[in-house]
């Protein structure tokens, strides 16, 4: 579980180039031999970690399901500065969407993380019509998403803000 929680860590603040076996060891406090105790490669540790990392994701999405308010505040939570600054915490999309082509071991994972959110926004978000939900589950995801690396991505943290602050506003 330490390995998973660091590995799933490192790899969304560094991607998985980023980061190397080594250093995921150590920030557990074991060795670098133990880790093929663990883990038949690198790839592996990611496919897991990242199917560890979106079960942790699920959790928080599912205790939002509760009420409209609790997913109006979880979508808030999403695009705050907050998410923004702390990719090693947030979500997989944001932090390894790119990257995730490249890593054919962890794609079904990652697809069915994105399914899943897909049908969580679909059948608990406060839509206006139930008919155009799962429509507009895709686009809102893909808008926080987007919002959230473009709000990473740019020097300027007015423009940073002020991208996080459109979206949530525009939602």
């Amino acid at each position: 579980m330490r390995i998973l929680d660091a590995a799933a860590r490192l790899f969304r603040e560094r991607g998985s180039a980023g980061v190397s076996v080594s250093e995921i060891m150590q920030a557990t406090g074991l060795t670098h031999g133990a880790f093929y105790n663990h883990f038949a490669s690198k790839d592996a540790l990611m496919a897991e970690s990242l199917a560890h990392a979106s079960s942790k994701s699920l959790k928080d999405l599912t205790r939002a399901q509760q009420s409209p308010e609790e997913m109006i505040a979880y979508v808030q939570k999403y695009l705050s500065a907050a998410h923004r600054d702390t990719p090693g915490e947030g979500c997989l999309m944001t932090a390894l969407g790119s990257e995730i082509p490249r890593e054919p071991m962890a794609q079904s994972g990652f697809t069915a993380y994105v399914r899943t959110t897909i049908e969580k926004l679909t059948a608990h978000f406060p839509w206006p019509s139930k008919r155009s939900a799962r429509r507009d589950s895709i686009r809102m995801l893909s808008t926080m998403v987007g919002a959230v690396i473009l709000a990473r991505a740019v020097n300027d943290a007015e423009l940073s803000d002020e991208i996080l602050r459109e979206v949530r506003a525009a939602i």
